[in-house]
């Protein structure tokens, strides 16, 4: 069992963090933009966007923003239970004093993390219990991607073009024959390869790209909870209710009461 024992949202050019050998706590870090780099027991490690990053406990480092440039990751410390009984067997918690890799699973892990942190800085209800179940789902998700080895060069390419196709077109059917198309593959070649990289189906992936513009216009647009789920490719508000309730834990009508317009 893991318990949490910080979450933060580290953004800037003026982040430093340090920590020593006695430390018992783990950091997952994903970087989400940008670049900075971490001394890790002597070593150089720069992590930029897209780079997961696992430090061990007990393990001496310090990192710090590079200056001039920006940067911006989620950082998740965590450690084992008191009275858990025996270690939670996943590969990615055996790597001493690091390990890093650019990951396939980003938009999958960079939404786990977003939760983990909205709920833990909001202080929602439950929120360890939920910020601990997300944790746990990423790390084996880690764990799996590192088992099986993270994608070569040529498959990475594939899956970015067919991510950057789904950012550009999720507002319309988006179905594998378009994805091969974009990509000169079969259909079932990306299907099955945009799933093995990414962790989600192309489904999954559409639905998450359109309920996060719809957070967005639900925060700072005028436009009716009807309206946003027209623009962003459902044609039943009933179904866009789902969704989004489904992805995010909140319903559409929370968003628009966070809603500011006084400096209009």
């Amino acid at each position: 069992m893991l318990e949490i024992a910080d979450v933060r949202r580290d953004k800037g050019t003026r982040w430093f963090a340090e920590s020593d050998a006695t430390s018992p706590v783990r950091s997952f870090v994903l970087v989400t933009y940008g670049s900075c780099v971490y001394w890790i027991e002597g070593r150089k490690v720069v992590a930029e966007k897209g780079d997961a990053l696992l430090l061990s406990d007990r393990a001496s480092f310090y990192g710090k923003s590079i200056p001039t440039l920006l940067q911006e990751k989620y950082v998740v410390a965590f450690r084992a239970a008191p009275g858990s009984l025996k270690p939670t067997p996943l590969s990615v918690l055996d790597a001493h004093p690091y390990v890093k890799w650019k990951t396939g699973l980003y938009d999958l892990l960079a939404d786990r993390m977003k939760t983990i942190y909205d709920q833990w800085t909001e202080r929602l209800p439950y929120r360890e219990t939920m910020a601990q179940a997300l944790l746990l789902e990423t790390l084996v998700h880690a764990s799996r991607e590192l088992d099986r080895g993270c994608p070569g060069g040529e498959t990475m390419r594939l899956a970015e073009t067919m991510r950057g196709y789904i950012q550009l077109h999720h507002r319309e059917p988006v179905t594998k024959e378009r994805l091969a198309e974009a990509i000169g593959k079969s259909p079932n070649y990306a299907a099955t390869l945009f799933r093995r990289v990414t962790g989600q189906t192309i489904g999954e992936s559409v639905h998450a790209a359109r309920i996060k513009t719809a957070q967005y216009m639900l925060r700072h647009s005028r436009l009716t909870v009807a309206e946003i789920a027209e623009y962003v490719g459902y044609a039943d508000p009933s179904y866009f209710y789902r969704m989004f309730k489904k992805l995010t834990g909140r319903t559409p009508s929370e968003l628009i009461a966070e809603r500011d317009f006084s400096a209009d």
